[in-house]
């Protein structure tokens, strides 16, 4: 990972650089999404392996899959991982499901790594993945609970967005850099509608059949009885053909669920969150 990198790419990880500072010793709150996997990458060339540690936590919001990923991923960078487990499904307000679901859940996060990890890692700062462009966004209350825990957010103090994040991605040769988003399972579940351990086995067990007949980017809502099935639009005809309709029909049904729909409007960032609180998504005026 410290091979030279093309001069616009370079000034980029540069810019991420100057907003990290000189830490220390860095913890990165790690997830093996492109996002936090471009900031432990440039943190690693920035600062040393030796400085820089990735922090993965662990729960039933995070399926399996993604757990083994993120250890590839930090392998692959040569950055030292640590998995802390945390408990948000302990928290009332986390359970409850509101918009704010995500500020509780990162708020547990930042808490267990005040109180735990920096300690027994000796960590002078934290910091995580919020790029410029989610921090233009409304439905991000998880970052909130970072400027309450005073942690970083190199990538968007640097300016650097979504496209600009990718492409650093592909210059390092990381695996995570055209992985498509994979939010937390909890996303899945309508907000105000209880999360529980059970409802998010439902959603993971039924996206594993999803990702096993090659859908690499895929949701499944949790309507109670129903799974909701979200895919991008150039998938949509080959979800509702055979083989993989039937594929899909039992292996869903056997995650829990009774029915199983397709939603014609492919996969949608924010399904839950953002009608809330955009006005022109609730047919306000």
């Amino acid at each position: 990972m410290t091979e030279e990198l093309p001069a616009e790419i370079a000034t980029l990880a540069d810019r991420v650089g100057v907003a990290l500072g000189e830490p220390e010793r860095l913890g990165v709150a790690f997830s093996g999404g492109v996002d936090s996997s471009v900031l432990l990458a440039l943190a690693t060339r920035s600062l040393g392996a030796d400085r820089t540690l990735a922090i993965l936590g662990v729960s039933s919001s995070l399926a399996a899959s993604e757990r083994r990923a993120a250890h590839e991923v930090a392998a692959e960078i040569g950055a030292p991982l640590v998995e802390l487990r945390t408990h948000e499904l302990d928290r009332p307000e986390y359970r409850a499901n509101g918009p704010d679901r995500c500020f509780h859940c990162k708020t547990e996060l930042f808490s267990r790594i005040d109180d735990g990890v920096a300690r027994r890692y000796h960590l002078t700062a934290i910091a995580y993945g919020e790029n410029a462009d989610d921090a233009r966004r409304p439905d991000r209350p998880g970052s909130a609970a970072a400027t309450n825990h005073r942690v970083l957010r190199p990538l968007a103090e640097a300016g650097l967005g979504k496209d600009d994040v990718r492409r650093v991605a592909r210059a390092l040769g990381l695996r995570s850099a055209d992985k498509p988003a994979a939010p937390c399972l909890a996303s899945r579940i309508p907000h105000h509608e209880p999360v529980t351990a059970a409802k998010l086995r439902q959603v993971e067990d039924a996206e594993e059949v999803l990702h096993a007949l090659g859908f690499t980017e895929a949701r499944v809502r949790h309507h109670g009885e129903t799974a909701r099935i979200e895919v991008p639009p150039g998938d949509l005809l080959r979800a509702v053909s055979e083989p993989a309709r039937t594929q899909l029909v039992r292996g869903v049904r056997a995650a829990g669920f009774r029915f199983v729909c397709v939603d014609l409007a492919g996969v949608q960032s924010g399904a839950f969150t953002l009608p809330l609180l955009t006005p022109s998504l609730r047919g306000d005026a």
